[in-house]
């Protein structure tokens, strides 16, 4: 039987997060303007926008996709996090997508939204299936692997970037994912050390 992690250990965090989005969506242009992934504010050392970018949204139907991603993958994987592990992991994989932007994606200058950061989350709690013996983990990882290797040979979905009126950040999405991978490394190399 599915139940929903209804529990406030594991709804403060994932609410927290839509509530923050919400907030900065409707102080736009100013949040985006402060707090957007920026290359050129980036090299002025205004770090913090290698977080904060990943809570602002292109338009409102960016907002709402980003919010139901969240809202699944709480309803698949939330009972895996409490909020202290939500949080520094969300910190860890925004942290991730930004920096692996950075490095990896020269040409992205400007960028805003979480779903470089979903697909971290997703691996993320797939690897969790995996460590209680659902072997739907797998076909996850696998799929999301697809899904990112699809998008960089072949682009991303017109309709989706006609949907959020900007280009769809493909390299987030490799990032993010990688990011998750190297997240997933840490859980084993820490388990394997503990014994």
């Amino acid at each position: 039987m599915f139940n929903l992690p209804i529990e406030r250990k594991f709804t403060l965090a994932p609410l927290s997060v839509i509530l923050v989005c919400i907030i900065l969506f409707l102080s736009e242009p100013l949040s985006s303007d402060l707090l957007a992934y920026d290359k050129n504010e980036l090299h002025d050392f205004q770090w913090w926008r290698l977080i904060t970018g990943h809570f602002l949204h292109t338009n409102n139907m960016h907002l709402v996709l980003n919010t139901l991603g969240l809202v699944l993958l709480w309803a698949l994987h939330g009972h895996y996090y409490s909020t202290r592990h939500y949080l520094v992991i969300l910190f860890l994989l925004c942290l991730g997508t930004s920096i692996g932007l950075l490095l990896f994606a020269p040409q992205m200058q400007w960028y805003v939204g979480l779903s470089g950061v979903l697909h971290g989350l997703f691996i993320l709690g797939a690897y969790f299936d995996i460590q209680n013996k659902f072997t739907s983990g797998w076909i996850m990882i696998a799929g999301v692997w697809l899904k990112v290797i699809h998008e960089q040979i072949y682009g991303a979905s017109e309709d989706i970037a006609q949907l959020i009126q900007a280009n769809v950040a493909i390299d987030a999405h490799l990032s993010g994912t990688v990011s998750g991978c190297l997240v997933i490394l840490f859980y084993i190399f820490n388990r394997r050390t503990a014994k």
